[in-house]
């Protein structure tokens, strides 16, 4: 994917591969697969809001040129979908939230090609549209989420065309909107702490596309330095999380609509953003979709399935439908913008990860971010996110509350996922083999230091000198940690289980990070008396065949392309490797490294997790110890680590501070004993 044409021909493919699929109308198009969780009437009219949403980028990229005649076959699906007595009419908003949302799709379309569609239509379906559409003024359960958007959307559509519409309602949105920001541009998805693609491809993306709408200005205008001066400080991060080879982070939910990702960088370009330029934000975008279209998406009918690469349901939430994929269309809003716009241009640049390794701290979530040049990959070391409140006693999340991410690996997402978490993991295990869940944790610490360590967010990797210490990243969070008996009923949307807690005690998790590193302390206090073991568990990786080997040190596992490693440098415990089948949208075997300490250590726990590639890992690792700090006696730990290079850092250890000391950091170096597996 290296041109504006490219990216033409990709969506004329995608446009015409869905029209087999629409009825006689066009008002749906249902496309193959089992029906989604709302309905055929549902999956019907997704799939006519959100190819549309494609169509009317193309035909707004071309100024109304329409040579595969859009604005016609689209116009007629407008008549039939709003006509009250059509057979394959669209859910209305007052039958199905779920038409709320499309309707935001359909109002912004209907604005962006005014010239080509809505002002060609009859006055009979103008009034049928307005009618569809008007059931959103006064409606107040909208949630305050991103689902904001459609509603503001919606109404300013509405008055843009002499229909119902709700000023105090508008304004009231505008506020909602205003109360999820957080630090550096950054948008939660809700109260909670909800960080994900929403952000980027919702959150940023409507509030510069809403601008522009004609029923806007009065309200846009006075925020609009605001709004971008938001954008265009995430997307300093945004870029930073794309891997060298075009893949998104696999985090959070609806990863079904995979190249959406891209969607903030278009977006920084429609709204001129200062601080990155246009010819990076096209590198990004276009490298996200790129990722997919060189894995096989789409399918050989040029369809978008529910799955990454390949078809795999799993990976959907409750509310997915055969034709959900199809606001990846967001992916390319690049097209809205025609061929002499600055984004196609522009000189080129190359994506972060491909200049230099580079360490970043994301504050809102609470994220250190890694990433290596040698092989593209991107980490996130997670302290923040759990797609929970702080104190919160549910289950975690796979998709949220993992200690770790990346561009490389998924998630295991299978049922066992949501009780039992394995990968990326630090957990208290009771004598049923129930895994403790550590969803409302706090965090405790987020720093960058070292040589060209910036405000404490950014630093790019160099070769450490005499005189300046090698840049880390450092974070730690504490939760007080519980088993869970989950209830029969769970909303399947991507937040963690809910049911019985019991307290299982108290976990502190420390990371210092540098490259493909993540040197992991490990402290348990006031652990219940039922707790029998700590399971701490590396990056999970997938494939056709991976590879697993175990040491009484190291537990590794392999595929082609990555190495996941899990090193025991401070405590006594067994190695293996777990092995799963089916439980990763990446592969179909998944291989995790873990290490387990029985019983549960009095003392911190030292672990190296380390990700990377064939030349970013080294072969030699890492050593690390930890020392008292004298004034504190073993109340406050400092950690020593000598990286291969031969840098050395410490990192003084934040804790609690509620009045609950550290465990005894006295504790030697282990000698581990050969693991004899550890079933799930």
């Amino acid at each position: 994917m290296a041109t504006r044409q490219d990216l033409c021909a990709f969506a004329d493919r995608l446009l015409a591969a869905v029209r087999p699929y629409a009825s006689p109308s066009h008002a749906r198009i249902t496309l193959p697969g089992p029906e989604g969780g709302f309905g055929r009437a549902v999956d019907g009219l997704e799939g006519f809001a959100r190819t549309f949403l494609l169509a009317g980028f193309r035909l707004t990229g071309e100024h109304g040129d329409d040579p595969t005649n859009l604005a016609e076959w689209y116009a007629t699906g407008l008549d039939g979908g709003s006509s009250r007595g059509a057979a394959d009419r669209w859910v209305r908003l007052s039958e199905h939230p779920q038409a709320k949302v499309e309707a935001a799709s359909l109002a912004l379309v209907l604005d962006m090609t005014r010239p080509w569609i809505w002002d060609r239509l009859s006055a009979r379906v103008q009034e049928q549209l307005v009618d569809y559409l008007t059931p959103a003024v006064g409606d107040d359960t909208y949630p305050p989420t991103n689902w904001l958007w459609f509603r503001l959307v919606v109404q300013t559509f509405l008055r843009s065309v002499g229909g119902p519409f709700d000023l105090a309602e508008m304004q009231a949105d505008l506020d909602t909107h205003d109360s999820l920001a957080r630090e550096d541009g950054w948008l939660a998805d809700g109260p909670e702490r909800s960080f994900d693609h929403y952000a980027g491809w919702a959150l940023h993306l409507y509030p510069t596309l809403w601008s522009r709408m004609s029923g806007a200005a009065d309200l846009a205008g006075p925020r609009l330095t605001r709004d971008v001066a938001a954008l265009d400080r995430f997307l300093l991060d945004a870029i930073a999380l794309v891997g060298g080879d075009g893949s998104p982070l696999i985090q959070g939910r609806s990863l079904v609509y995979r190249f959406a990702a891209a969607a903030p960088f278009w977006v920084g370009a429609l709204a001129d953003v200062p601080s990155t330029s246009a010819g990076g934000l096209r590198t990004a975008a276009l490298a996200v979709v790129g990722h997919f279209l060189g894995h096989g998406v789409p399918d050989e009918r040029g369809l978008l399935t529910l799955g990454w690469f390949d078809p795999w349901p799993t990976l959907a939430q409750s509310y997915s439908g055969p034709s959900s994929p199809y606001w990846a269309s967001k992916g390319l809003l690049g097209l809205a913008m025609p061929v002499d716009h600055p984004v196609w241009t522009s000189v080129s640049e190359p994506l972060p990860v491909e200049r230099a390794d580079g360490l970043r701290i994301v504050r809102a979530p609470g994220w250190l971010v890694s990433g290596t040049q040698a092989d593209g990959v991107i980490r996130v070391v997670n302290h923040g996110t759990d797609h929970a409140m702080e104190g919160a006693r549910v289950g975690d999340s796979p998709l949220y509350t993992r200690l770790g991410y990346s561009t490389a690996t998924s998630p295991l997402l299978d049922h066992h996922a949501w009780s039992d978490p394995v990968d990326q993991s630090a957990v208290l295990l009771d004598a049923r083999g129930r895994s403790s869940h550590r969803a409302g944790m706090r965090t405790l610490a987020l720093e960058v230091t070292g040589a060209s360590a910036q405000a404490g967010h950014v630093a790019t990797a160099r070769h450490p000198s005499r005189t300046a210490a090698p840049e880390i990243a450092y974070g730690a969070s504490v939760a007080d940690v519980r088993w869970l008996d989950a209830g029969s009923e769970q909303d399947g949307a991507g937040s963690g289980w809910t049911g019985t807690p019991t307290p299982a005690g108290r976990l502190t998790v420390h990371s210092v990070v540098r490259g493909p590193w993540e040197v992991r302390v490990v402290e348990v206090a006031e652990q219940a008396p039922a707790a029998v073991a700590l399971r701490v568990g590396g990056w999970p990786v997938a494939g056709d065949e991976p590879v697993a080997s175990t040491s009484a040190t190291t537990a590794t596992a392999r595929t082609e392309r990555l190495e996941s490693r899990i090193d025991l440098l401070v405590g006594d415990g067994t190695l293996d490797v777990v092995r799963l089948n089916d439980a990763s949208p990446l592969g179909p075997v998944a291989l995790v490294p873990v290490m387990e300490l029985r019983p549960v250590p009095s003392g911190p726990v030292v672990a190296l997790v380390t990700l990377g590639g064939s030349t970013s890992a080294a072969s030699t690792p890492p050593r690390a110890e930890l020392r008292c700090e004298p004034a504190a006696g073993c109340s406050s730990m400092s950690l020593d680590v000598t990286w291969p290079d031969g840098a050395r850092t410490t990192t003084h250890l934040s804790h609690d501070g509620g009045g609950h000391p550290t465990p005894s950091c006295t504790a030697p170096p282990g000698r581990t004993r050969a693991g004899n597996g550890m079933p799930r």
